[in-house]
Parts: C-alpha cells; structure tokens; sequence
C-alpha cells in the first residue's frame, strides 16, 4: 500500500504537522509521498531530508528569521525573501528533489498565468521559497520563468499530485479548521479570518476525499504568525494524531 500524506499551509498554525508526523512515525506509519504547500512544503520538506520533527521543531526554536528578511523598495510587494535562500541551504546543502529521503510535492501559484504548478524534481528551495510566498507580503519569486507566490492561493491542500501517483490511502494534516470563535477585534484579525474562509472553501472538497483527515479545531486560536508558541502548537498536531489509533494502528500493519 502506497501512503500519501498531505499538509496544508497556514503559517505558524503548519508546526502541528511536526506533531502529526511525529505521533504517525511512533506507530509505525512513514508515508511513500509528500505533498505540502507553503508551511505544508516546508515542514515535509525539512523532514523529507531526513530531520525528525524534533529536531525541524528545535530549528524554528532557535532560528532568528527576521534577520533573513529585507525591505522591498521597488519589488511587488513589502518584504523580499532573497536571504531565505541562504538559510534553506545551510539546512538542505544538496538542494535537490532527487536527493531526499522521502520523495516531495510542492505547490506554488504561477500569478501571471493564474495556474497553481507542481515541484517535485531539479532545484528545490526556489520552489519552497516560491511555495509560501504570502502575496503582498512577500514580493514575487520568479523561477523558471514564471512569477510564483503562494500555493494557497489556489490549492491549499495538494492531494491531486498523489493521486497522480497512485497512493492507495491519502492522510491529510490540515491546520486551517472551521473555527468562529476566536475574537474579530482587529483588522488584522478580519483579514486573516477572510483569507481562511477563502481557503476553506476551496479545501473542503479535497479533505472529503482524503482517508484520514487529522484537523485539530485547537489550533485556530492560534494566529498564522505565532511562531513563538511552537511548542505549543507542535504538541497540539501530535496529540491529534495520537486520537486515532484504531485506524492508524491498522493502517501501520498493511
């Protein structure tokens, strides 16, 4: 049986599929592809290198990443990413689709076509960059001739590349559940409840046809930017996974 396992974006609120892939891993599951977009690509591409969610978790811990952000005077958009790039190869040397353990999907969304376009092969950290490239945030990645931003924007969760394929059983870990009660008490706030429901809705159709669906309602009191309450938001995607165990526990001995 092939395993795909599926991780949305969703900024800091992405730190619980650290916690998912942890809790699988303890049960024996290790998936045969990844698919992840924008915090989603990140984390499967850090642990599809070979890192264990532990030490992904200790990285963003540790990891100053304001330092790696600059001013955009003249680009499309308030922040330019130039300097990730930099860190992603001190934390994936090689640089490559090819060389990882596990092999690797990333969506990004080509704005100048309107398209969303799938990585899985050459350069991979101009994808992942590409890959969580909040628009109007972040100005533009442009990479093989295309203007790349956020794969959100048009699919947030990227079953369809493992599907293409053949993955017999699909486990998605999504960190944007339906939830309306955090507080509205701010613009940031409604923007980032807007651009949730947005997301939802194009995701619902994609969760519906995935086997396991780990989405902890917990974690949507958590802001998109809370990086500094990982450990809390790492436990909360480990504690999730942990509450199946009847059906991952079979799914382990096939």
């Amino acid at each position: 049986m092939k395993i795909g396992l599926v991780l949305s974006g969703g900024g800091a609120r992405g730190i619980i599929h650290l916690g998912v892939i942890k809790a699988l891993n303890e049960q024996g599951i290790v998936p045969d592809f990844i698919a992840g977009t924008s915090a989603g690509a990140i984390a499967g591409a850090l642990v599809a290198h070979g890192y264990s969610p532990d030490e992904v978790l200790q990285i963003l811990l540790k990891t100053n990443f304001l330092k790696y952000l600059r001013p955009s005077f003249s680009a499309p958009g308030l922040l330019k990413m130039d300097k990730v790039e930099d860190l992603y190869l001190q934390l994936i040397p090689h640089n490559s689709f090819a060389q990882l353990q596990t092999p690797l999907i990333v969506a990004a969304t080509d704005i100048a076509q309107g398209e969303i376009v799938y990585f899985d092969q050459g350069e991979l950290i101009r994808p992942l960059m590409a890959s969580s490239c909040l628009p109007g945030i972040f100005a533009p990645v442009n990479f093989q001739k295309r203007m790349l931003v956020d794969g959100a924007v048009l699919n947030n969760l990227p079953i369809e590349p493992l599907l293409d394929r053949q993955a017999d059983f699909l486990i998605a870990s999504n960190c944007n559940p339906h939830s309306l009660d955090k507080p509205l008490n701010s613009t940031r706030t409604i923007i980032e409840r807007s651009l949730l429901l947005a997301v939802r809705n194009k995701t619902q159709e994609r969760l519906q046809r995935c086997d396991i669906v780990l989405e902890p309602k917990e974690v949507g009191r958590y802001d998109i930017f809370d990086v500094r309450k990982a450990r809390e938001i790492f436990q909360i995607g480990y504690r999730c996974a942990l509450k199946q165990p009847m059906l991952l526990s079979s799914l382990s001995k096939k």
